[in-house]
């Protein structure tokens, strides 16, 4: 029976290491497929411009003849694709962008299947200040004016947002109690659309980041920023004043970073760790998000989880105050 037992053992011993060199092999042969890459908003957002942008970098620094798949999930402020990155199978073959604040404020609003422990985090990329964006032909130039015109037409102002307690909705809200103002709220699936309701004048006040509002703007939209929701102008929009410069304290960004559902193999997810991070520091990459006028970033997982968890606190306590749900 000790005979027996003994070689038994051996046996296990044996499959044991089998399996350890298997998934090492895995790993060092990851991706052997095509990886779906979800973005939880429209195409023509930033987000969506930044995940194409940078998706041929990381193919090549994952090497293995890598491919990414950008999927475009949007609706319910991001929640859609939120949760499908959430339940996605944890083999590394399905990733995707989570979007700060709305993947934080959604679980704190109303039932989701998603929050930001949900997820191993492959790093932050982007950190781009909210402003309000208007039509050039809008007879509005600050904000002090359209406080004035919100006040004479309490709920004329319409108002584009990437949804229901979005970075741009809060700052909507925000920007109401501040002023004393009611405007209407118009939630769509993604940036490109607000930016489409600005120039075809659907809406009169676009809530949008500034280095997608830059974007637009250079590409020709007659579009004009009327304020920047950042601490001090940034380098991009110098000329742009600040909120609190026009007498508004209100600070509001949006971080854009990668994620993949939790529970992802150890050797996997330190390729594509390390993959996320030197294509956001590939000079190349750089320059075109540069031309893209995207405020880069780069935050490695411990800091992103340090800057999440933080964030989720205060809007845990900001929804105990006022809560912002519609």
């Amino acid at each position: 029976m000790k005979k027996v037992i003994n070689k038994l053992s051996r046996l296990g011993s044996v499959a044991l290491l089998a399996a350890a060199a298997w998934s090492g092999s895995a790993a060092a042969q990851y991706p052997t497929k095509p990886i779906n890459v979800i973005v939880a908003y429209g195409p023509g957002g930033g987000t969506d411009l930044i995940a194409r942008l940078i998706a041929p970098y990381i193919e090549k620094h994952l090497g293995n003849n890598a491919r990414l798949i950008i999927t475009n999930r949007p609706g319910a402020g991001g929640g859609i694709g939120f949760a499908e990155i959430a339940k996605a199978t944890p083999d590394g073959y399905t990733i995707g962008f989570v979007n700060t604040p709305n993947m934080l404020s959604i679980p704190i609003e109303r039932p989701s299947t998603f929050g930001w422990q949900s997820y191993d985090l492959i790093g932050n990329l982007i950190d781009d200040p909210g402003a309000f964006t208007v039509n050039t032909s809008t007879p509005i130039n600050n904000l002090k004016e359209l406080a004035a015109y919100a006040k004479a037409n309490p709920g004329k102002v319409t108002v584009g947002t990437t949804g229901v307690g979005s970075d741009d909705h809060l700052a909507m809200l925000f920007f109401e109690r501040a002023a004393g103002v009611k405007m209407t709220h118009v939630p769509y699936k993604g940036s490109g659309e607000t930016r489409a309701g600005v120039v075809g004048g659907q809406i009169m006040l676009g809530a949008i980041n500034v280095g997608e509002a830059l974007s637009y703007i250079k590409g020709g939209s007659p579009m004009r920023m009327i304020g920047q929701m950042s601490a001090k102008r940034t380098v991009l929009a110098p000329n742009v004043p600040t909120f609190a410069e026009q007498g508004y304290n209100i600070e509001s960004a949006s971080l854009r970073g990668m994620a993949a559902p939790k529970g992802l193999p150890a050797d996997i997810r330190e390729k594509l760790v390390t993959a996320v991070a030197k294509a956001a520091a590939d000079p190349e990459y750089i320059k075109k998000a540069g031309e893209l006028y995207a405020p880069i970033r780069y935050l490695a997982p411990k800091e992103y989880a340090v800057e999440l968890e933080s964030t989720d606190k205060q809007l845990r306590a900001l929804w105990k105050q006022a809560p912002w749900k519609e």
